[in-house]
């Protein structure tokens, strides 16, 4: 039985990966600030630990899913140092704990994010284009560099450029549901900026991919093969939950309220091909944007 150690486990992602991960077989450790939170939310036979130095073994896998959301908050200096922090900041502490150990887990899966590339409009974005400039491209690119310290190391490395995880229990669509709901929901700024998305179960099904598939090393896009500008996107929405999408938000409003995440996050397109995965044999079970909806919002 494989071992794996997962931070981050008791988020968004977290929660359903290792539920699933203990279902094909894996003894799972979660790392956690938060015990109470993840003995309510995680099966019994999960491990939980608060500090690395709890672990009775090395892991033959860490799954490195922690970090502070990117839209949790406007961003000021402090903020952008906290984000840094959790990321960059956090992985340093993982090299170093297994450094001081002087052994690696086989296998390391760590998390970047499709900001990495930047706002590009509507080019088709696949693993081999360079970093953006931005205040999230480089948080990606310094969190991917943080992790290939492992690599140096003897472990096989993939790095997760993660979309836009659609979910109902947190996440960008959690966020959208009451506006869109209550008839207030509609596109953002021009509305032709490019989402790229994934399924809650397709994201953890790739994850478990990528375990199980040692070959693939370096970045992954985890983004459907399908992804829509903003007024699509919207419209579909709308569309499944069958209310209007009456009410655009401006971005000049976007930039009032959120400053410069509006442009780096909210306003970025992001037209992102998951190659790799593809080249790699991955299934997507939810590949257009209305088949995930439905699943995720019909009942």
């Amino acid at each position: 039985m494989k071992t794996v150690l997962v931070t981050g486990g008791t988020g968004f992602i977290g929660i359903p990966l290792v539920k699933a991960l203990m279902a094909s077989g894996y003894r799972v450790t979660v790392l956690t600030r938060n015990p109470e939170r993840a003995r309510q939310k995680l099966p019994d036979e999960a491990g939980v630990i608060t500090e690395l130095k709890a672990l009775d073994a090395i892991p033959d896998v860490m799954v490195n899913l922690a970090g502070e959301p990117l839209a949790a908050r406007r961003w000021s200096v402090e903020t952008k140092a906290f984000i840094r922090g959790s990321r960059i900041g956090f992985t340093n502490k993982l090299f170093d704990f297994f450094e001081r150990k002087g052994k690696f887990p086989a296998r390391v899966i760590s998390g970047s994010a499709i900001g990495y590339y930047g706002n590009c409009g509507d080019l088709l974005l696949d693993e081999q284009v360079p970093a953006g400039t931005d205040f999230a491209a480089q948080l990606c690119l310094d969190w991917e560099l943080s992790a290939r310290q492992f690599e140096q190391r003897g472990s096989s490395l993939c790095v997760l450029r993660t979309g836009i995880v659609l979910g109902i229990n947190g996440g960008a669509l959690k966020q959208m549901l009451p506006a869109f709901r209550w008839a207030m929901g509609g596109p953002m700024g021009s509305g032709e900026q490019y989402m790229s998305w994934i399924h809650i179960d397709d994201m953890v099904r790739l994850i478990l991919f990528v375990i199980d598939h040692p070959v693939i090393t370096g970045p992954i896009n985890a983004v459907s093969p399908q992804s829509v500008i903003n007024r699509d996107f919207s419209h579909i929405l709308a569309g499944v939950l069958r209310r209007p999408a009456l009410l655009p938000m401006p971005a000049l409003v976007l930039r009032l309220l959120f400053g410069e995440m509006a442009d780096t996050v909210l306003l970025a397109s992001q037209r992102v091909l998951p190659r790799r995965a593809i080249d790699g044999g991955f299934e997507f079970h939810y590949p257009d944007l209305k088949g995930a909806l439905d699943n995720l919002l019909i009942k």
